[in-house]
């Protein structure tokens, strides 16, 4: 199987031979149209899972790229129940497809509570109750946008590196460090409520991860490509 998860910033896939990962990659997706580059060495018999959230165009672009050398992409959806997890959103068509298989990937590997937060061009952090159901979660920009955005939407805050301090005594460092604050302030406030009903445990996955983890006073696991294991998951169940 090869997953493919196309997300805001970039293209990322993975090809499995049912014992492991043989082969991962990733691209802009701006550059949607290259994915031809990249599956000139992929198996022409392997089956295509995949999940967008960059809009119809990177879908087209997507499709045309792989037409003629495989079978049709299998595309994740958004649905009320899908491989032991259950859609509490109030529209469940409208969760995005890279939350909803990054919590079947997270159900794949936890069959207990647990917080699954995607740490990317956004941050997600969904909440998923033992019994697989999700109940509902939260999205924020993620560091490198709200740092992004402060640079473009004020006068005297730049785009400046800065380093994480618990006391700031410069901009820079005032800038990171709160925005990465928000990250962590965000996930632990909604692992609290969790804790309230069970014994979670956060999975960690995207970008930002390993900016996030070690501010993190919760039990949690950082999890390379959840969103492909959720494909994987998906495609299995077909």
């Amino acid at each position: 199987m090869i997953a493919i998860d196309a997300g805001n910033t970039r293209i990322k896939w993975g090809v499995h031979d049912a014992t492991g990962w043989v082969g991962r990659g990733a691209l802009p997706t701006a550059d949607a149209a290259r994915l031809r580059e990249q599956a000139g060495d992929w198996p022409q018999e392997a089956q295509i899972l995949a999940c967008n959230v960059a809009g119809a165009s990177v879908e087209g672009e997507m499709t045309s790229a792989l037409a003629g050398r495989f079978a049709p992409i299998r595309w994740l959806r958004s649905s009320a129940e899908t491989c032991g997890v259950r859609n509490n959103y109030d529209e469940p068509t409208r969760l995005g497809a890279d939350r909803w298989a990054a919590m079947i990937g997270a159900r794949g590997r936890v069959q207990g509570a647990c917080l699954v937060v995607c740490a990317g061009t956004a941050t997600t952090v969904d909440w998923l109750a033992a019994d697989g159901e999700f109940r509902g979660g939260l999205i924020l920009p993620g560091v490198d946008l709200m740092r992004t955005s402060l640079a473009r939407n004020t006068a005297q805050l730049p785009l400046a590196d800065g380093h994480f301090s618990i006391a700031p005594r410069n901009t820079a460092d005032a800038i990171f460090t709160g925005c990465l604050q928000a990250q962590v302030g965000a996930v632990e406030r909604m692992y609290a409520a969790l804790r309230a009903e069970s014994d979670p445990l956060c999975l960690l996955t995207g970008g930002a991860a390993p900016c996030i983890a070690p501010h993190l006073s919760i039990p949690f696991q950082v999890v390379d490509n959840l969103i492909l294991d959720g494909l994987l998951s998906f495609g299995a169940s077909l």
